[in-house]
Formats: structure tokens, sequence, C-alpha cells
């Protein structure tokens, strides 16, 4: 019902994913180096989105808009592996035949990312996989992230056009 409604209102989806109140992180991800931020954020965002995709959410809501957190996690950047996937048949548990497209292609009208990924290069590739008109600026505010509207402005890879899609035209778009 969630999935209806939010297609009908023609409402985006924002995906941040928080640990519940009184649950454990993971304990592989306990320890030095922030890992449930660093690593189990973007891992949770990328189950997610797989999710979605390989039990037919977006299929049966082709309206459906997400915008996923984490620059989508690691899915933009292994979407081609999913895409493998379902190219060879399958796996275990993979019913790529029931899809109706790629997994890839659901970054082209379904799926959105935030600018969460800090260098120049992850950018660059972002824009490459998905798209500058899939892609919004993000800042995790108030979290204090090193990446302001500079790192979209300073990129020389993007276009004007490019980089107003980014801060803000997509979103006015949508």
């Amino acid at each position: 019902p969630f999935w209806a409604k939010a297609e009908e209102l023609g409402v985006m989806v924002f995906m941040h994913p928080q640990a519940a109140p009184g649950t454990t992180q993971n304990p592989r991800l306990q320890g030095k180096g922030g890992l449930g931020n660093t690593i189990g954020n973007p891992l949770e965002t990328t189950v997610f989105l797989s999710h979605l995709i390989f039990e037919g959410t977006l299929d049966r809501f082709p309206g459906l808009k997400i915008c996923s957190a984490h620059a989508g996690g690691y899915l933009p950047s292994y979407s081609g592996r999913s895409d493998a996937l379902c190219g060879r048949g399958g796996a275990p548990g993979a019913d790529c035949n029931a899809l109706k497209k790629k997994p890839s292609e659901y970054f082209k009208n379904q799926l959105y990312i935030d600018t969460m990924i800090f260098h120049e290069e992850g950018l660059r590739h972002l824009v490459a996989e998905v798209g500058a008109d899939h892609i919004f600026y993000g800042t995790d505010y108030p979290f204090d992230w090193p990446v302001g509207i500079d790192f979209v402005l300073n990129a020389p890879f993007l276009t004007d056009a490019q980089k107003e899609q980014i801060l803000g035209g997509n979103l006015i778009k949508l």
C-alpha cells in the first residue's frame, strides 16, 4: 500500500538507512573506522535498491520515484554486475526473467541518487553511469561532511547545464 500511495501522489521517496532504536549494529562493522557509516550505510542503500529492483516493486509501480542517499551506495558502480547476472540466466533466487528491463535501466527513469561520493572521479563516474539528470546535490546535514556545492560547481567534466541540473534543476523539474 505504501508504494501504491507514493506512486498515486507522484511524490519522490528519499531513502536513508538508519539503525532502528534499540537495535545493535552489525558486529562486523563495530570497531575503528566508523564502518557502520563508511561501509554499512552505503551497503544498506545498495541492498534496499536491489530489493526494489529484483522483487519487482519498481515494475509494479512504474511511476514510483526513489532517491537514495550515499550516491546510491555501491549499486551505480556495480549495476553492470546485476545486468550480467540477468544476462546469463540469473542465479538462484534471482528471477531476472520477471524483470521488465535490465537492472541498470531503472536508473534511467525511477532511481535517483545524491552526490555524497566525496571524490571528483567518483562524481564523474556517477554521471557516466546514471546521468546528470538523475543526481541531486546532497549534504547529509547536520553531519559535517567535507562536501559543499563547490564540489559540483568546480567539477571540470560537468557542463554548466549539468551543474544546474544537479544543484536544483532536477528537483524543480520533478
